[in-house]
């Protein structure tokens, strides 16, 4: 019995690996329409969003099969009801990569003048943060928890920063600052999406250690 628990918590690992590996892809594809404008990505973004929420359903239902058929306890029931919190942060992290890929569409539909690259930054740290918080779980990494958390830190200085930057630009010109606008809604959804992995994260802690202190 205790193999078969094993074996479908592998499985739920896997599952887990491969949902990580998509948010990651569809962030930096939603970050390539943004840099290039080649909107025929978006159409990739959305077959991810397709494929997300599609893994989602997946694991919630292996969660809920090892709940019902393997009856764990302790330590055990911890693991899988935290992978059923995570991936509703990991589906909400896609949510706001097609979010990205939206705006970014308009910006060049519209053919606004902007520089996107005082976000990239931004975009980095939040992609390397959706992997380690991901792995943090599948790994059992106390070491990686801390350091997603802490990174969160730089991505909202990143946050402020861009802010200021953009305050700056509306107090010197009198053009249209609808495209400022819209590459600061690409910034919050940024910062979201490095909350999002700070909240899966929290959860690998509550794997581990039963505690759960969210910010």
């Amino acid at each position: 019995m205790r193999n078969k628990f094993l074996n479908m918590l592998k499985q739920l690992n896997e599952a887990l690996s491969d949902m990580g590996g998509l948010i990651e892809s569809a962030i930096a594809n939603a970050v390539q329409i943004l840099k290039s404008g080649d909107l025929s990505l978006l159409e990739i973004s959305n077959g991810y969003e397709d494929e997300i929420n599609a893994k989602e359903k997946d694991i919630e239902n292996l969660c809920l099969k090892i709940i019902l058929h393997e009856q764990p306890v302790a330590d055990d029931l911890r693991l899988v009801s935290s992978a059923l919190k995570i991936i509703t942060d990991m589906e909400r992290i896609g949510d706001n990569a097609l979010d990205i890929a939206n705006i970014s569409k308009k910006l060049y539909e519209k053919e606004a003048s902007f520089e996107p690259n005082g976000i990239m930054k931004m975009a980095e740290e939040a992609i390397k943060m959706v992997g380690d918080s991901v792995a943090a779980y599948i790994n059992m990494d106390m070491e990686t928890v801390k350091s997603v958390i802490e990174s969160d830190d730089i991505v909202d200085d990143l946050f402020d920063k861009y802010i200021n930057e953009l305050s700056e630009r509306f107090a010197q010109t009198q053009k249209n600052n609808v495209p400022q606008i819209e590459l600061l809604l690409i910034a919050k959804y940024f910062e979201k999406i490095s909350d999002h992995a700070v909240n899966i994260a929290e959860w690998a802690n509550f794997a581990m250690t039963g505690e759960h202190k969210k910010r």
